[in-house]
């Protein structure tokens, strides 16, 4: 409860507006770095099921930008180890330090400090992954540009990230919009619905996978996410909200 406590200030603080990004990132994320994973894995759903869902063959290479403390590399299991690497990319020192610890010993995992929008591996990749960090990237058009050009001829883009409420006429649900909008952009997350649309663009064919899911110490709320794989072959398919 203490380390709940201590997150949920500096949240209420919000993202400090320093004019450089890394600058920002490591004052918001330092103090709460150490509990990061543990408070997050109540807000940030569906991580597990994008992992799972990726079409990895052995040697595959794979890159996730804004890894934070790359607490996605739980979610390989044994193919871990069975890939030709992975590289985690970011941009915050204190988050880094966490990935750090988290790939010791695993030999085929290189943690990069980077910005997402410039970084280039040494050749093409497999699949690119963006774990709830699209939108928290101010130039998230330029980051997926990015990812698509370190891509190899049917490569994966996989993307899961919060996803405001359907857009409807109704009062409630403008109220709705504008609230979450207003509460994640005090931490620096632009949640907007050019995103997913873009990724719809960029990769038409792709499996798209919308839900719903609750958001820690608002038992009222329930938030809507996505799942996102596209790649440059394959049929498209679409779950709708659960």
């Amino acid at each position: 409860m203490i380390a709940d406590a201590r997150i949920l200030l500096q949240l209420l603080r919000g993202m400090p507006r320093a004019a450089d990004a890394a600058q920002r990132l490591e004052s918001f994320y330092a103090p709460q770095a150490a509990s990061y994973d543990r408070f997050r894995e109540r807000l940030l759903h569906g991580r597990r099921e994008l992992v799972e869902a990726l079409v990895l063959a052995p040697g595959a290479e794979v890159i996730e930008m804004g890894a934070g403390t790359g607490a996605n590399l739980d979610f390989f299991g044994p193919r871990l180890r069975q890939l030709g690497s992975l590289r985690l990319v970011d941009l915050c020192p204190s988050l880094l330090e966490q990935a750090y610890l988290r790939a010791r010993g695993l030999s085929n995992v290189h943690v990069v400090a980077a910005d997402a929008c410039d970084y280039r591996p040494p050749r093409p990749v497999d699949c690119v992954i963006f774990s709830y960090s699209l939108s928290m990237i101010p130039d998230w058009r330029r980051a997926l540009g990015n990812a698509e050009a370190m891509l190899r001829p049917g490569g994966q883009l996989a993307v899961v990230d919060f996803l405001l409420p359907a857009a409807t006429g109704r009062a409630g649900n403008r109220w709705s919009r504008a609230f979450w909008r207003r509460w994640f952009g005090h931490d620096g997350v632009m949640l907007n619905d050019a995103q997913l649309a873009t990724l719809e663009r960029l990769l038409p064919q792709h499996t798209l996978t919308v839900c719903r899911a609750p958001v820690p110490y608002l038992p009222w709320s329930r938030m809507p996410y996505y799942r996102f794989i596209g790649r440059n072959g394959g049929n498209t398919s679409v779950t709708p909200f659960l």
